[in-house]
């Protein structure tokens, strides 16, 4: 299968759910916005390819810079590295399922986190409040991931700078798509350019994002779509390379 003959799918997690980007050869791309992961597969056919902007395989133990992939792929990103969060251990990411219904019942769940991570990583490392921010997300796709080892073979991680650096030719961004929490509209109009150079219509990446999603989410979606054809026709890389496997066989690896 190429990515002529394959639905290519591109996904990320926003406010609603997950935004996904749609492409099909030969057919105008899509969006939409999805309350959960299964929702998001249930809505595609079987054989669909998906790249998810989404940590994918837990370590038992985290090391320096996270799991593996997380260490590898800095490196490529000069200033814009900061945007690779370090994953901690299953352990840490299951610490604490409830919801959250207060600020403060959020902050203490973190805190309790952090304990579990500092235990099970070397050198001891706590967790970052932005990877907390996804915790929920990442157990939603472990969840599938583990009742569905079929999946392992088409839904894949990927990370929107890593990506946006390889189609870039190895070239991270210039500038970042947000600054102090902010959409950069210099930094948003540099992505942009790059994904209309490679086969995007202007008009579909300047609609504004389906309600749920934010105007970078949908960029970083679209970016996903591309490395999910990268990945059918053999031309995506995976960091580490081969990828390694977590305690249930789930693949650990960032593909760009």
């Amino acid at each position: 299968m190429t990515s002529t003959e394959a639905v290519l799918v591109g996904v990320d997690g926003c406010k609603a759910g997950w935004i996904a980007v749609r492409r099909t050869f030969g057919m105008a791309p899509s969006v939409g916005v999805f309350a959960t992961f299964t929702a998001l597969l249930a809505s595609l056919p079987v054989d669909a390819v998906i790249a998810v902007d989404m940590p994918i395989g837990l370590p038992g133990f985290s090391g320096k810079g996270g799991r593996g992939p997380e260490a590898l792929v800095r490196p490529l990103l000069g200033a814009r590295q900061s945007s690779v969060f370090s994953i901690p251990s299953r352990a840490a990411l299951y610490a604490d399922t409830n919801g959250f219904t207060t600020i403060e019942a959020w902050y203490a769940a973190h805190v309790r986190a952090s304990a579990v991570a500092l235990t099970t990583s070397d050198p001891p490392r706590g967790v970052s409040i932005q990877a907390f921010g996804i915790f929920a997300k990442i157990r939603e796709i472990d969840a599938v991931l583990i009742a569905r080892p079929d999946l392992r073979s088409r839904v894949f991680e990927s990370h929107p700078e890593v990506a946006f650096c390889r189609l870039n030719g190895d070239q991270a961004m210039q500038l970042p798509k947000k600054i102090k929490g902010s959409i950069n509209p210099a930094g948003m109009a540099e992505r942009k350019a790059l994904l209309c150079r490679l086969g995007y219509d202007k008009g579909f990446l300047d609609q504004p994002p389906p309600r749920g999603a934010a105007a970078d989410d949908f960029l970083d979606a679209a970016a996903m779509t591309l490395i999910a054809g990268r990945i059918v026709d053999g031309e995506a890389r995976p960091f580490p390379d081969p990828p390694g496997r977590d305690s249930f066989g789930i693949p650990v690896a960032i593909w760009a």
